[in-house]
């Protein structure tokens, strides 16, 4: 199999996100960066996918030189060779759905994963705009039901099932879990509880230096990324008010009823 994944830098979640004064954004000095945890996930599945049926695992990533970095830590994972479209600019989803179709145009993969969304914008878009631009089939929030596995054999087996042209996907919905098919080639975003992404060894780490990584831009593989969505203002969200204490029951129904109004 020929697997084509996306990881894509994120701000770590755990560093303190603060605005610019003017809005025009965040503050990124001494800022922490990190693949998005989506991806890991989506990346750890392509490379069980890969040890189970044999093949190749490409990692991809849009953006600018600073992403190597994050490629990197794919391909110390495991991954066989890294692609970076270079992009010094601002990308929105639709222009990296673009991007990821001349890529996966070229590669010609069995099988697209990417992580349901980033956590930075949370728009979670690009992997529906990518199966429509490509025509081909999807399936979202691909998770796997807890079964009764030890821990070491879950940690090596593939959450999807592949067979043949076929790929099975449990999926997580309102209420319950669902089972769909798709036929190969497609495109599958990862949610949670799919698998537990692994950690890069040393020996990994080294290796992942030598690795092929190859850069395109959007002007070679004609793609005009111009912006659909622009962020006029940015802002922080107002401080929380302090709680207070009510001497009984009918006090807390009286507020919540007339000044919280939520009853």
């Amino acid at each position: 199999m020929k697997i084509l994944v996306t990881v894509k830098r994120v701000e770590d979640p755990y560093s303190a996100i603060k605005v610019k004064p003017d809005g025009s954004g965040i503050v990124t000095e001494g800022m922490s960066y990190k693949p998005n945890p989506f991806d890991e996930i989506a990346i750890e599945e392509a490379l069980r996918l890969r040890d189970a049926h044999q093949g190749e695992v490409i990692a991809v990533t849009c953006g600018s030189d600073k992403s190597q970095t994050e490629l990197r830590q794919a391909l110390a994972m495991g991954a066989d060779r890294g692609i970076l479209v270079k992009h010094d600019g601002p990308l929105d989803s639709d222009g990296v759905a673009r991007l990821l179709a001349k890529v996966v145009e070229q590669e010609k993969p069995d099988l697209v994963l990417m992580g349901k969304q980033a956590i930075d914008d949370d728009q979670n878009q690009a992997g529906q705009l990518l199966a429509e631009y490509l025509h081909l089939g999807q399936v979202t929030f691909a998770s796997k039901h807890e079964s009764l596995e030890s821990d070491a054999e879950k940690a090596k087996k593939p959450g999807l099932q592949i067979a043949g042209q076929t790929a099975r996907v449990v999926r997580e919905v309102d209420g319950g879990l669902e089972t769909l098919e798709v036929q190969l080639p497609a495109v599958i975003t990862v949610d949670l509880r799919l698998n537990l992404p692994r950690y890069a060894s040393l020996p990994n780490i080294m290796k992942a230096k030598k690795k092929e990584v190859k850069e395109l831009t959007p002007a070679g593989l004609g793609v005009d990324v111009t912006p659909k969505i622009t962020v006029h203002k940015m802002s922080a969200p107002p401080a929380r008010k302090g709680g207070i204490k009510v001497p009984d029951v009918a006090t807390l129904v009286d507020k919540l009823k007339n000044e919280a109004k939520v009853i």
